[in-house]
């Protein structure tokens, strides 16, 4: 699957991540090698359920130290449990990452607990379809996408930079979106959301570099989900697992990629370049065959 999520498969691998196309995908069916997750620290937030807790409960399958975050306590709890009924470890914390004050507060605890955390991934987020016709007076769509989907991740990112960095290991993985390359209409403030954290991991990965602090972003397509339920277009249009999205979350974890990318999104990512008008006409035009949902227009559904 990981494959066919890649403009050019194997040779992508190669190209992005050359020690670890050696050492998993050469060298890997020939030796008994654990895998890179055994015994470290993995923080995965947005954890309590769909991509966050089948991550959580594929990294600590894995041998990794799982640690939960999410604002739902008693989902938290859930997962946290079924984790180590099946053998792994995990521990739970309960935060809100668009409160300052909790994000600092979690982040110390983090460090006093656990000294340094190995691994990062920013699951949590937020989703809105609608378009800008219906958005006129709804400034706090783009507020609260910026809250979630930027600035938590950012805050987690520079409080628990330093630690990677004196270690010299660490890794962070970004789920955002392929809407990053594709420029979908009517999803102005989440594309920009994700972009913002795309590009800052993009140069933060350059400034680790030297440290062996590096960043991944998986620009996911779509997944079945609580975060498309809202979104009648959706109802039948092809999706992802959680579980699917979660294999490409290890992939990312273990093999260290720059990014992980659709097809669709890096064949409309190079279309953008270099026929920008055209790509305006056909996302104008595909648009118009999915309108807004009810909810995005204010109705109920």
């Amino acid at each position: 699957m990981a494959a066919a999520d890649g403009l050019l498969g194997p040779m992508t691998d190669l190209l992005l991540t050359p020690k670890a196309f050696w050492r998993r995908r050469v060298l890997g069916p020939f030796t008994d090698l654990p895998s890179p997750l055994a015994g470290r620290t993995v923080l995965i937030t947005g954890a309590s359920s769909g991509i966050g807790e089948a991550t959580a409960r594929a990294v600590a399958a894995r041998g990794a130290h799982a640690l939960l975050v999410a604002r739902r306590a008693e989902e938290l709890d859930r997962v946290r449990a079924e984790i180590e009924a099946d053998g792994g470890v995990a521990t739970a914390y309960t935060c809100d990452l668009t409160d300052t004050a909790s994000v600092d507060a979690l982040i110390a605890t983090l460090l006093a607990e656990h000294g340094v955390v190995d691994m990062l991934v920013n699951n949590a987020g937020r989703s809105i379809r609608r378009s800008l016709e219906y958005s006129y007076d709804r400034i706090h769509d783009f507020e609260r996408t910026m809250a979630i989907n930027y600035f938590g991740p950012v805050r987690l990112i520079l409080g628990l930079m330093p630690a990677m960095r004196e270690q010299r290991f660490g890794h962070v993985v970004n789920i955002v979106t392929w809407g990053v390359q594709i420029k979908a209409p009517r999803f102005a403030a989440y594309i920009a959301s994700k972009t913002a954290l795309d590009t800052f991991s993009r140069i933060a990965g350059r400034e680790a570099y030297a440290d062996n602090v590096t960043f991944t972003n998986l620009r996911l397509s779509l997944v079945r989900t609580d975060m498309i339920t809202t979104v009648e277009a959706y109802e039948k249009a092809p999706a992802k697992s959680p579980q699917q999205a979660a294999a490409l979350v290890v992939r990312a974890l273990e093999d260290r990629p720059l990014t992980i990318s659709t097809t669709v999104g890096n064949v409309s990512e190079v279309l953008n370049l270099v026929a920008p008008r055209l790509m305006d006409w056909v996302a104008a035009t595909a648009s118009r065959r999915f309108p807004d949902s009810a909810a995005a227009r204010g109705e109920g559904r």
